[in-house]
């Protein structure tokens, strides 16, 4: 995409979301208040909170490990044509059950979503698309999810460093679909543990080769890189300003970079 589609693309995103921005504010009781009521549109359920849907809204949730606000916007109002299926909404992941609540969006940061556009023009010119298995993940799923593997190999510990990189709403897990919204092939499964859920795929297969290079090459060029042991895992170039000082300097020991 050229790079004034790329940011005329981005300015329009922008302004849809500045038209439509709703604050949330976690309380003591563990309950949502909504701040500003003139912007509801429909409301649904989220993490057994109450969730503002309309175009492009964004909204703050509170990181409960540093009570910082992290705006997030659901996904399909930036990008409708997005195909979502939350794995953890069912029961077929890692921890066998569902850990997300009938209905929940798929939430990341605007700037996620509008770089998750971009892929998504990149592989439409190949008839392919993207499915989202995973987007922001709250804390408490994330604690589920490390007491069922217990293997920071895969899953973050959410009490080491800053916990997954989902939790701040800068991480996405995703897959390849054809234009029919029809699964291709892939080298596993989601949460799929072993050696075949390597980055760099050591596989025979040419059409799992081919599908999984597309989607690397589509998420580089939107501005992502991605994770050794899972090559559905995806987090942006950039996630380091995103996350409050004390929080990216104890990402940053945990991952070795510091």
């Amino acid at each position: 995409m050229p790079a004034s589609q790329r940011s005329l693309t981005t300015a329009l995103i922008a302004t849809s979301v500045r038209r439509a921005v709703a604050r949330i504010e976690f309380s003591s009781q563990r309950r949502w208040r909504i701040l500003d009521s003139r912007l509801i549109g429909q409301a649904m359920r989220c993490f057994n909170v109450p969730f503002i849907s309309s175009a492009a809204v964004v909204v703050a949730v509170k990181c409960a490990t540093a009570q910082t606000a992290v705006p997030l916007v659901d996904i399909k109002s930036v990008d409708p044509t997005m195909v979502i299926e939350l794995r953890y909404a069912g029961a077929n992941n890692l921890a066998g059950r569902a850990l997300y609540p009938p209905g929940t969006p798929a939430l990341v940061r605007p700037e996620v979503a509008s770089r998750l556009v971009t892929a998504q023009a990149i592989l439409r010119r190949y008839q392919y698309q993207l499915k989202i298995w995973d987007a922001y993940r709250p804390k408490s799923v994330q604690m589920q999810l490390w007491q069922a593997a217990h293997n920071n190999d895969y899953v973050a510990d959410p009490q080491a460093g800053a916990g997954s990189l989902h939790s701040w709403g800068v991480a996405v897990d995703a897959t390849l679909i054809d234009t029919w919204n029809r699964p291709v092939l892939m080298p596993t499964d989601f949460d799929d543990f072993t050696p075949a859920a390597m980055w760099h795929y050591r596989g025979a297969d040419p059409a799992i080769r081919s599908h999984l290079h597309l989607l690397q090459i589509a998420m580089r060029d939107a501005g992502f890189y991605g994770l050794r042991a899972e090559w559905w895992h995806f987090v942006i170039v950039n996630w380091q300003k995103y996350l409050p000082p004390e929080e990216l300097k104890r990402a940053l020991q945990a991952f070795g970079m510091r």
